[in-house]
């Protein structure tokens, strides 16, 4: 058993799989796409990428923060509820085909090292 960092002291990252990117990065490709995008903490102008048609893309043209609740843990960390907000935020595609391989195997990790890196104790994820 690993005692966790206490909330108030927690740096708190955001990993969604709601297809995020910046207008000028490459959008995800539709069916096998275990890529990733890395968002800075300052991005608020995302594309969402996620394609699928039983998707309501409606809040999120209303509210980032409905997929990506970034204003939200900024808000958290200035009430000191949280530490801190980390650097760099993550996205992945989530209509993903039954082989998610890449991603377990790959991907995963990769970001998973990179939130080590950047001394994340907490995730939030928000499926898409």
């Amino acid at each position: 058993w690993a005692t966790p960092t206490p909330l108030g002291e927690a740096t708190v990252a955001i990993v969604t799989s709601a297809a995020l990117h910046r207008p000028d990065d490459d959008g995800f490709v539709a069916g096998n796409d275990a890529s990733y995008r890395v968002l800075d903490r300052a991005d608020r102008q995302l594309v969402l990428g996620h394609w699928s048609p039983n998707f309501d893309r409606s809040g999120f043209s209303m509210d980032l923060n409905v997929v990506y609740p970034i204003d939200r843990l900024e808000e958290l960390a200035d009430q000191g509820v949280i530490g801190g907000v980390a650097p760099r935020h993550y996205s992945f595609a989530g209509n993903q085909p039954d082989d998610v391989a890449t991603i377990r195997l790959d991907t995963g990790p990769q970001v998973a090292a990179q939130l080590k890196e950047d001394g994340v104790d907490v995730v939030v994820l928000t499926p898409v």
